[in-house]
């Protein structure tokens, strides 16, 4: 009589999940697909009929009593042998298409990515934006069912509600069972006999929602907000999906943003850089005055701390920077030449001496002169 324990290298006691497990590793090796010639192939058969034996509860018992459901040969398969154990030595359980039972209607809902315009005062101090976009909810006429309300389901008269049917074929192995999803009802075990009219049978539908949803202060163009549970309805009535949220902030008409600071432009005359003065600026937490020393210069940079944006995580606001421009007078009239010329000839200026500088200046250069 064949030693079935020893082909699959198990001992007596060994659990079915054992056997099993022992019959997926040999077969990876033995199989006609990976290891082709006329040894391997009977080995693949030797095992096959060893696990046939000692995966069935019936005819293992019956060996263990001395007795060989197929006489001591090897006949390969024989009977009905399972298809999908094979699949399983190579790709797992339900590689056959096999899932242990009807597949279930209610499936949990896909993510959804939204974009959000906001402005750059929101995304400065954060606040409440409304987001409208198009989403899959759930069917309110049949509450996810799928079904016309008044009407049900019935099994279905292909798979008897096992959602899969079964089919024996022959090859040079011997006879193999493959498992299916049934196509009757789609591997549901169920039939819709009349569909929702809203839905068609999904239990859910399109439409157009509005959130109001909250944006904290920091976020910038390429930022994301995770909202759990707000995505897409599942099939079924199934679970939401988690909804993304993704910002864009726009364009403002004076201030520019670099990281946690905001940069902007102020134009002066030349005699307010020259004397000084203060000038009112409307920043985006009201309006500030800003000191103009005097002797101001073209591309200063005058700093004022705090009125940035909020860093997304630590809360601390960044700077706004201040960048000068000095407007040289046109136009002048015959008393304001003689005024600037009285000015020239006072500080020694009327036949002034070009300084040039290179163009590349290193790095080096341009902190030498900042330091001057």
């Amino acid at each position: 009589m064949n030693d079935y324990y020893a082909d699959l290298g198990v001992s007596r006691d060994s659990s079915a999940e054992d056997i099993k497990r022992a019959y997926r590793k040999q077969a990876r090796k033995l199989h006609p697909d990976v290891n082709p010639g006329p040894e391997a192939e009977a080995e693949f058969k030797k095992i096959s009929q060893a696990y046939e034996v000692l995966s069935d509860p019936n005819k293992r018992q019956q060996y263990d009593m001395g007795a060989d459901p197929f006489g001591g040969q090897h006949a390969g398969f024989g009977g009905n042998f399972s298809f999908t154990d094979v699949m399983d030595a190579f790709f797992g359980a339900g590689a056959a298409g096999t899932q242990g039972g009807p597949r279930s209607r209610v499936q949990h809902g896909q993510d959804a990515l939204v974009p959000l315009q906001i402005d750059l005062s929101t995304a400065v101090f954060g606040g409440a934006e409304d987001l409208v976009f198009d989403t899959a909810i759930l069917c309110d006429t049949c509450d996810g069912e799928g079904s016309r309300p008044g009407t049900g389901r019935r099994t279905c008269d292909v798979c008897q509600g096992a959602g899969q049917v079964q089919q024996v074929q022959r090859s040079f192995l011997g006879q193999i069972m493959t498992t299916r999803p049934c196509g009757a009802c789609h591997g549901y075990g169920e039939v819709v006999e009349s569909p929702c009219p809203d839905c068609s049978g999904e239990g859910r539908r399109r439409d157009r929602r509005t959130l109001k949803i909250k944006v904290p202060a920091g976020v910038d163009t390429g930022t994301r907000i995770q909202l759990s549970g707000e995505g897409e309805v599942g099939p079924g009535g199934g679970p939401n999906g988690d909804l993304y949220v993704e910002v864009r902030v726009r364009k403002h008409e004076t201030f520019q943003r670099r990281g946690d600071d905001l940069h902007c432009s102020v134009e002066l005359p030349m005699t307010a850089a020259a004397l000084g003065a203060n000038l009112p600026l409307q920043t985006l937490d009201g309006p500030r005055d800003v000191e103009i020393k005097a002797g101001t210069q073209p591309g200063d940079v005058i700093t004022l701390k705090g009125l940035g944006v909020t860093h997304l995580r630590t809360n601390m606001r960044g700077d706004l920077l201040v960048h000068t421009n000095v407007r040289t007078p046109m136009n002048l009239s015959d008393e304001q030449r003689d005024l600037l010329r009285q000015l020239a000839t006072a500080r020694g200026e009327e036949r002034p001496e070009g300084n040039f500088q290179r163009a590349d200046k290193g790095l080096f250069g341009k902190l030498r002169d900042a330091f001057k």
